[in-house]
């Protein structure tokens, strides 16, 4: 039994490291995931990759083919806008619960994060400012407090933080981090209504801002009317940010 748990554990550690991976871009949407690579760079074997690849496939990231393995499935249109009108209904709700709540430091450590976005965007660094504001907009779900919250939101990250909506072609991070100065304005005043309706102010922009781009053929968009997988398998997850 010992042994069918370590490697369950091991499992889910290898499904969290490839979620970042995919998140984050280091394995762009199409690209193949080879077992047998994965293994050999974290030092298992195959089979927890393996299971961690179908995890992934359950909560529709991955496609796994007969034959030729894994790729990082694109999302498509209608996932990438309904999880913006998702996250804001928990986020609003996950705010009015974490303002209340908040410290000096909460406040101070939010607000850095919104300096370190202008900073990226400054910099021309789409990276950093999308690494910035999915930690931003994770630390606000955290702070709530609520288990169930934030387990919720986090299985949203494959469809709201990713490559495509972040950081591929098309994306403004100039545009994304201007975006969230009424949410600073008001979680320094600490006023949970102006945080909660610049929450939602925030996300309608944002889901707009996509629909646009998936309009006008962003390159980023193709093939993304592939249809989901059936997700009868594995459990939500996601690395923590948003």
């Amino acid at each position: 039994m010992a042994g069918v748990v370590s490697r369950s554990v091991l499992a889910d550690q290898i499904r969290d490291h490839l979620l970042e991976g995919i998140l984050s871009g280091r394995f762009p949407p199409s690209s193949r995931i080879v077992e047998t690579q994965v293994a050999r760079e974290l030092g298992t074997s195959q089979a927890p990759v393996r299971e961690a690849l179908r995890a992934l496939e359950g909560i529709g990231v991955v496609q796994i083919s007969p034959f030729r393995g894994a790729r990082v499935r694109r999302p498509s249109p209608q996932e990438l806008l309904g999880a913006y009108s998702v996250r804001a209904a928990l986020e609003v709700l996950g705010a009015r619960q974490a303002v209340p709540r908040m410290t000096d430091a909460d406040v101070a450590g939010l607000l850095a994060y919104g300096e370190a976005m202008e900073a990226a965007a400054r910099a021309g660094d789409g990276r950093s400012v999308a690494e910035a504001d999915a930690a931003f907009h994770g630390r606000i779900v955290e702070l709530a407090a609520n288990p169930i919250l934030i387990g919720m939101w986090r299985s949203l990250a494959p469809f709201s933080r990713t490559y495509i909506s972040l950081v591929g072609p098309g994306a403004d991070p100039e545009w994304s981090a201007h975006l969230h100065a009424p949410i600073l304005e008001a979680l320094r005043r600490r006023d949970v209504e102006g945080v909660a309706r610049a929450l939602e102010t925030h996300f309608v922009e944002a889901r707009e801002n996509m629909a646009r781009r998936l309009a006008e053929g962003d390159p980023a968009a193709e093939d993304a009317a592939a249809p989901a997988p059936v997700r009868g398998r594995g459990r939500p997850t996601a690395e923590g940010r948003a």
